[in-house]
């Protein structure tokens, strides 16, 4: 692969890029590997969103490129504590089992991946130093609108979110790279950083960005919304439902979280796998429906899609099964893998059980339910009390009781 094949597989389905004449310089004109780092805030639960990513990560290590994952522990603290102080170091783990197992999953070498814990680093004096600086030329107002589309919102917002993009931004020079890697939602995050960083004597990096895809509901695909996203150790059954109820308008391609993993998910890595680079996606028809389709690119899907000769029916049963594919040889490593097990339920602890919820008592009827007698009260020994208890009492022993009993049950 010459040095314009590496650039343009490291551009390849990317919707923008800033300063591309530094991805130019490095790779085309110095010769050396392009340096470049994605950054995950270890919260919720990875799902399959991640492919995404995942897919431009690979074409990045095939054209030669460093990569570093930043396990972005504080980030994900700082977020309006989205991930706790306790469970921060077991989210981090839990990630590098599940960013390994995707790699694999698409057939790539991760022998130049390298991993990075943030409070590796992020808590040394160097990197204190410069969060001071870089806080002394950035505004409040900067800073909030640069975290606008990643931090949490919140009625009343925490200082951490504005410390978030700046450190964001520091991580460039700490981590020593050429370029940062993220969804396009990162947008202004990246604008500050290229316009705050020479400020304090750092050099400025190019950015690259990956479109957001829809979520199985539309809008974005998020760890927080179960019904948003497939949970990556999600089982057959429960991706087949969960896509079964996906937002999928039959001849509208636009919002489309189905056509959308198509493009940038089932196409491509099912690129990565062939030998002959070509990307398939399969969909299983009747044959008097005209049999089986295989699509080889984006283009006829939308077409036949706004034809609504590939109907949603179709193209969920497609997707399902490519899906159920993709996760199987991740589910199998799980299974597999006892540490990943173990981490899991240390990173993702179940809620408590409600004692309360389990101990139920008995319900106490009182003296107003129907058949009760007014003036008296049933006690636990099955004696009774009260005004009138003379006149329901049977007595204390069996004689007296059957003395004021006649043969058809009427009290004496």
């Amino acid at each position: 692969m010459d040095a314009q094949q590496k650039l343009s597989l490291v551009k390849q389905n990317l919707q923008e890029v800033l300063k591309p004449e530094i991805l130019e310089d490095v790779i085309v004109k110095q010769g050396r590997p392009l340096k470049i780092y994605w950054g995950t805030a270890t919260t919720g639960r990875p799902h399959c969103g991640y492919f995404v990513c995942m897919v431009k990560i690979a074409h990045f290590l095939r054209a030669g490129c460093a990569v570093k994952i930043l396990l972005a522990d504080i980030h994900g603290f700082l977020d309006n504590l989205k991930a706790p102080l306790e469970l921060v170091n077991h989210r981090a783990e839990y990630y590098q089992h599940v960013i390994t197992a995707l790699l694999k999953a698409v057939n790539v070498p991760i022998e130049r991946l390298q991993f990075v814990l943030g409070s590796s680093y992020q808590l040394s004096a160097k990197y204190s130093m410069d969060l001071f600086r870089l806080s002394s030329v950035v505004t409040e107002h900067d800073a909030k609108k640069a975290g606008a589309e990643v931090v949490k919102q919140v009625a009343s917002p925490l200082l951490s979110g504005l410390i978030y993009p700046l450190m964001q931004s520091l991580d460039e020079e700490h981590l020593d790279v050429d370029a940062q890697f993220g969804g396009v939602d990162q947008r202004k995050i990246f604008a500050l950083a290229a316009e705050a960083l020479p400020r304090i004597g750092y050099r400025e990096r190019a950015h690259l960005m990956n479109p957001m895809v829809p979520g199985l509901a539309g809008g974005k695909m998020s760890s927080s919304d179960q019904d948003s996203k497939i949970d990556l150790l999600d089982t057959p059954d429960v991706v087949k439902k969960k896509i079964k109820k996906a937002y999928a308008v039959p001849k509208e391609v636009e919002g489309n979280g189905m056509i959308a993993f198509v493009e940038y998910v089932l196409l491509p890595v099912s690129a990565l796998k062939n030998e002959d680079g070509q990307g398939q996606f399969h969909v299983e028809r009747r044959r008097e429906e005209g049999g089986s389709i295989v699509y080889t690119n984006i283009d006829d899907v939308k077409e036949d899609y706004k034809a609504d000769k590939l109907t949603p029916q179709l193209l969920k049963s497609g997707v399902t099964a490519a899906i159920q594919e993709l996760l199987a040889p991740i589910q199998a490593e799980y299974q597999s893998t006892p540490a990943w097990q173990e981490i899991a339920l240390k990173a993702y602890p179940p809620p408590p059980t409600d004692e309360k919820k389990q101990k139920k008592k008995p319900k106490d009827k009182g003296t107003r339910h129907p058949g009760a007698q007014k003036g008296v009260e049933a006690m636990p020994d099955g004696s009774v009390e009260g005004e009138r208890k003379d006149e329901v009492s049977l007595g204390t022993g069996a004689e007296e009781a059957l003395s004021r009993l006649d043969v058809n049950g009427d009290q004496t």
